[in-house]
């Protein structure tokens, strides 16, 4: 379905009743990339409506000439989520980019944030990220002598390499990178990727609320020690690094990541106010 907005329509899927979560895929993908790898572990948890959108220039949505920026973006998201849930509570989570848009509408909607989940987060713009050395942590390599050298090429930026894991990334990922306006994101990566603000030192931080960042030992694309230094900035934050993990941690740790937003969830559902 599709949400009219004043200057653009996004595209999303709404899984489930009860209250609102905002799920963000990362840069070039769509929503399936979240719906891959949270709807097994949310199917279960029936108290939870999952809003999966594709973000501008991505999935089905359009890349309108208007949007620049990642303010831009950020303009979008806030409308969104104002116009498909106008006035509730809701919380929020982010892939890679999407985590840095998540931290983007904390900023402006803080007060009706419940929780925060950041996968993978994007904390710095390229060239500034404190990156670990790549290393392919797990290969199967009957499986991938089987690959064509362009897929095996495709598929170097794994840190854990096996057919379950191929599978997943190509419907998951590949497929929603493949429908992306190539220009467009281009544009914003190299002239507005970052916001125009400091994004974790606004007014509304310490963020008091449940809050949980994930990250991949082995992530050479945004890296896990920039995300440490965020970290007194969300009190109530469990932050895990994670062994035998690259940038796809939700599909190569399945199980720890589905446990840990699980437990995520449970302590949104215990609520509670900032002090």
């Amino acid at each position: 379905m599709f949400c009219s907005l004043d200057s653009i329509k996004v595209h999303y899927e709404i899984r489930g009743q009860g209250r609102p979560l905002i799920l963000l895929h990362g840069l070039w993908l769509d929503h399936r990339q979240m719906a891959g790898c949270l709807e097994p572990g949310l199917a279960g948890r029936p108290d939870w409506q999952r809003f999966y959108l594709d973000l501008p220039g991505m999935g089905q949505t359009p890349g309108e000439a208007w949007i620049t920026n990642s303010d831009h973006m950020l303009d979008v998201l806030c409308d969104f989520i104002d116009r498909v849930i106008p006035g509730q509570r809701f919380a929020i989570g982010g892939y890679s980019y999407g985590g840095y848009l998540a931290r983007g509408v904390v900023t402006r909607r803080a007060n009706r944030v419940d929780g925060l989940l950041l996968a993978c987060p994007m904390i710095k713009d390229i060239g500034r990220r404190d990156l670990p050395p790549q290393e392919i942590r797990v290969a199967d390599e009957a499986f991938m002598a089987t690959l064509t050298p362009e897929q095996r090429e495709e598929f170097a930026w794994a840190s854990v390499q096996s057919q379950p894991i191929w599978e997943r990334t190509q419907a998951e990922i590949d497929a929603g990178s493949l429908l992306g306006d190539e220009p467009f994101l281009t544009r914003l990566q190299g002239d507005g990727y970052a916001f125009s603000f400091d994004v974790d030192k606004a007014l509304v931080y310490p963020f008091k609320k449940p809050t949980l960042i994930v990250t991949g030992r082995q992530d050479w694309t945004v890296g896990y020690r920039d995300a440490w230094q965020i970290l007194e900035q969300y009190p109530w934050a469990t932050f895990a690094v994670l062994d035998r993990a690259g940038h796809n941690l939700p599909i190569a740790q399945e199980r720890l990541f589905d446990a840990l937003v699980g437990e995520w969830l449970d302590r949104v559902d215990e609520g509670g106010e900032a002090g």
